[in-house]
């Protein structure tokens, strides 16, 4: 019985020796901290790694991390200036620097942090009206860190960034902005429309301009060169006139060539016949029935002077029935004369 009490009890010392062996020591991750108190009071902060402490004696609270954290709060209805309630959705990144005022200066940092960001974020929110607070999230990240930072350090947090993560205004507010969106959109594409005319409307402009410039430089050149040509022709057919020195019998065959085309138009009813007609035909009746002087082809060939004779009284009484014909035209259709036609024409 004695041996067996002596080995509980000595088991029971074993387990306690061992439980304190346990308490005694204690290991903290990197970036992490622990606070320990002594009799209820702080006695020190353990640093990662192995350290020892008393048991029983020495209290050891739970580990406080020491890296950045994330908080993504809920959002929250601020006030504008305005009078439009939106709802704010923030972001917080901190980070504990003194584990023992974060544990000892403030009961809960997290909560503490949260309640600072809103308060905060009312104030300077109910400072803008809606259009400022939707375009100025820089302004405010940056006033509310500075808020943040300089009431959290006597907490042991630093305040890296603040970040608004989304701003809802009403529904109502959000229709009103869309409509007004999208009036600015019609708004601008009717005016890039217009402009797109315009610039259209004006090259075309330019281009008729330059394109009627151009067309009126080439008729003046087409003119001019027609000019020269038409002036060369003249000239060089007025030179050949003078040259051949023409006589009355060839004015008087291009008359008789020329007098047909005056009555080729539809409504020339009526037509006067120069006197100059009249005498070129009669100098022209003349010429062919004078007897021309023999060539030395009939004074070698006697018996062509026949064939010549019959020749030019054939050519006469051709000239004479032209000259008759002609005059019975003028006088059926009204044509006056300043000239008879000779009805015989001397030979």
């Amino acid at each position: 019985m004695e041996t067996s009490a002596f080995l509980i009890a000595g088991l029971i010392v074993a387990l306690i020796a061992v439980f304190t062996v346990v308490r005694a020591v204690r290991i903290v991750p990197q970036a992490r901290a622990r606070n320990v108190e002594r009799l209820g009071r702080y006695h020190r902060t353990l640093s990662p790694g192995l350290s020892l402490v008393i048991p029983y004696i020495d209290r050891v609270h739970p580990v406080i991390d020491l890296r950045e954290q994330v908080v993504s709060f809920k959002p929250q209805p601020v006030i504008t200036e305005d009078n439009l309630v939106v709802e704010i959705d923030t972001v917080l990144y901190f980070q504990v620097t003194d584990p023992r005022a974060a544990f000892y200066e403030i009961a809960n940092f997290l909560q503490a942090v949260e309640q600072l960001t809103v308060t905060t974020l009312r104030n300077v929110v109910g400072s803008m009206d809606l259009e400022k607070t939707l375009t100025s999230r820089d302004t405010i990240n940056s006033q509310l860190r500075g808020v943040l930072d300089e009431a959290t350090g006597k907490w042991g947090l630093r305040v890296n960034r603040v970040e608004i993560k989304a701003i809802d205004p009403p529904q109502s507010i959000k229709d009103a902005m869309q409509k007004q969106m999208r009036a600015e959109r019609d708004k601008r594409a009717a005016i890039l429309g217009a402009e797109g005319q315009r610039q259209s409307q004006i090259l075309t402009a330019e281009g008729d301009k330059q394109a009627a410039v151009l067309r009126a430089e080439g008729n003046r050149t087409a003119a001019i060169l027609q000019a020269e040509g038409q002036s060369r022709a003249i000239d060089e057919v007025f030179q050949a006139v003078h040259r051949n020195d023409p006589d009355p019998k060839l004015l008087a065959w291009q008359y008789l060539q020329t007098l047909p085309q005056l009555a080729q138009g539809p409504g020339n009813n009526f037509w006067v016949i120069p006197s100059e007609i009249t005498a070129a035909l009669q100098g022209m009746s003349r010429a062919f029935t004078e007897v021309l002087p023999p060539s030395p082809a009939t004074v070698e060939k006697p018996s062509d002077d026949d064939m010549a004779a019959q020749t030019a009284d054939d050519t006469a009484q051709a000239a004479q029935a032209a000259a008759a014909a002609l005059a019975d035209a003028a006088k059926a259709e009204g044509v006056t004369t300043p000239d008879a036609f000779p009805s015989h024409p001397p030979r």
